[in-house]
């Protein structure tokens, strides 16, 4: 067993040395396709947590994107409004996980006690009003023009400026602490109470689990998380516009946790280097008659999707918990004679 966890470590150790090798062995264009794949990796991280672990489905993930990004443009200089020149980046990144989260809390504390399709459509609608707004709050954020100019991190002397790379192992560095942070959480006593509101909220509540606040604490964490990619995503690109943050972009982050696998932290990431990486690994691939394949791109997805939703139903990298899990409730009803639920089997 110490055999298999010491291969395990060198295998995670190797991978993460290529991970930070590989924005210098590629160009400008791969460079910045490693970096959006690593935004949306942390992205995806953040909503696992939600979705994933607690069972909340949030179609409005985007909102604390927004937030973060948002949060960024005003504290370093693009906004109407005066605030203190040369804030570090570091204050930047714990300001904008502080805004997110009570965003996180605001959104929550009405609505946690709705279930399923009401609590989709509900945080789907507060998505779109936090894009309205900004939209609309001239005097902050600009409207409809959004903020430019914002300023670049300086960080141990060096200026990120528009070099992806450094904006790459600065979000590689967060995803990977993400990745243990949470990791610690999920085989906690807070993980154990989100897997248990999961599975029946009911018999989670007989069991002594505080629903409101374990489900608040999961909106929480999920939206510190997507305030790290925000802030990363309006520095590294130096504009922040309420274009961007729009439902299919939510749609897009569920698509990447459920392709990697619901509850799996390497599944997430996964995810995400399939969606963002196999697009332009294609582009530019012509087909007969003159087509262009970006034309396919998402019909190729869809049909990806589908075939997955058939044949591995549990994503990717499937996470071990909810597999022992669901191996155990075959045996189970295997032993009853009474068939599993269809989004069981």
């Amino acid at each position: 067993m110490s055999g298999i966890f010491t291969q395990r470590r060198i295998v995670g150790a190797m991978l993460i040395a290529f991970a930070i090798l590989l924005p210098f062995m590629v160009g400008v264009r791969w460079q910045q396709v490693f970096l959006l794949t690593a935004i949306f990796s942390l992205l995806a991280l953040g909503l696992n947590v939600v979705v994933g672990l607690a069972g909340l489905l949030d179609l409005g993930y985007v909102a604390f994107f927004a937030g973060g990004a948002y949060a960024a443009g005003i504290l370093l200089d693009a906004s109407p409004i005066n605030v203190p020149d040369d804030i570090p980046v570091w204050v930047v990144l714990l300001i904008a996980m502080v805004f997110t989260m009570i965003l996180g809390v605001i959104l929550g504390a009405p609505v946690l006690r709705l279930r399923g399709d009401y609590l989709a459509i509900v945080t789907l609608g507060f998505g779109e009003i936090v894009r309205i707004v900004a939209n609309n709050l001239d005097g902050v954020t600009r409207g409809a023009r959004g903020l430019n100019g914002i300023r670049g991190p300086v960080l141990f002397g060096v200026d990120f400026k528009v070099d992806p790379r450094p904006y790459y192992l600065l979000t590689l560095a967060i995803i990977l602490i993400a990745m243990f942070v949470l990791q610690r959480i999920e085989h906690s006593r807070i993980g154990r109470s989100w897997i248990a509101i999961r599975e029946d909220e009911v018999a989670a509540e007989a069991m002594g689990v505080h629903l409101l606040r374990a489900k608040l604490l999961a909106f929480a964490i999920g939206a510190g998380t997507a305030s790290y990619a925000g802030v990363i995503f309006a520095t590294n690109n130096h504009y922040v516009s309420p274009r961007t943050f729009t439902v299919f972009v939510s749609i897009l982050i569920l698509c990447q946790v459920v392709l990697g696998g619901l509850g799996s932290m390497l599944g997430a990431v996964v995810g995400s280097v399939v969606i963002w990486g196999l697009p332009e690994l294609l582009r530019g691939v012509d087909l007969p008659g003159d087509a262009d394949i970006n034309d396919y791109r998402f019909l190729i997805f869809g049909a990806l999707l589908v075939v997955m939703m058939i044949f591995r139903p549990q994503g990717l990298i499937p996470s071990k918990r909810r597999s022992a899990e669901l191996a155990q409730r075959r045996e189970e009803a295997a032993q009853s004679g009474v068939p599993m639920q269809g989004g069981e089997s």
